[in-house]
């Protein structure tokens, strides 16, 4: 039997992702998110939603960039704690020993700990409620080669140890029980 619950944000899991944002090094800021995801695939497209309240909020809306860097079980303790503490009181990147680069095309920087960056261009911002919605452009992804399979070019996120986030807990994600398609695949004789 089903019961119903009140409508809420219970679709898991999500990306953990460490956003960085800032134009020049005097403010760059990590903020953690999990409400992101993937909009579309031509061009490619993704979004993070903001609270107007957190401190990286201004600087998202004046620089309208910001990167996506994927999170492992290394950088779990990171993960939480850039979404716990405000950039308006601490360097993250330097209270989590975490290294800024500047991104190859947009106003913000890369983490180098992440095994993939993700650069985006603000294109909209929809004002939504509790969270604004920044609507972006991926205009260039930076992978750790180390992370990438030889053979099929692919990005080895179960080598990587990704972490995902599910209803205020952090978890690394198991192993990979199938492909896209698999269920209808041919088998090979």
């Amino acid at each position: 039997m089903k019961i119903n619950w009140k409508p809420g944000t219970l679709l898991y899991p999500l990306p953990a992702v460490l956003v960085s944002v800032g134009a020049d090094p005097s403010e760059y800021n990590i903020l953690t998110v999990a409400w992101t995801g993937t909009i579309c695939s031509d061009p490619p497209m993704c979004y993070i939603s903001v609270r107007k309240s957190r401190h990286s909020y201004d600087i998202l809306t004046r620089t309208r960039a910001f990167v996506l860097n994927l999170t492992t079980e290394n950088l779990s303790y990171a993960t939480d704690w850039c979404g716990v503490k405000s950039g308006a009181e601490f360097d993250k990147f330097k209270t989590m020993h975490l290294t800024p680069v500047k991104a190859e095309k947009v106003a913000a920087p890369i983490i180098a700990e992440s095994p993939m960056n993700i650069e985006c261009e603000v294109v909209e911002i929809k004002e939504l409620g509790s969270h604004d919605m920044f609507i972006a452009k991926v205009v260039n992804v930076q992978a750790d080669d180390q992370f990438i399979n030889p053979d099929t070019g692919a990005f080895d996120m179960e080598k990587a140890k990704m972490l995902a986030y599910m209803h205020g807990n952090y978890y690394g994600i198991g192993k990979k029980i199938g492909k896209f398609g698999w269920s209808v695949q041919k088998k090979r004789k």
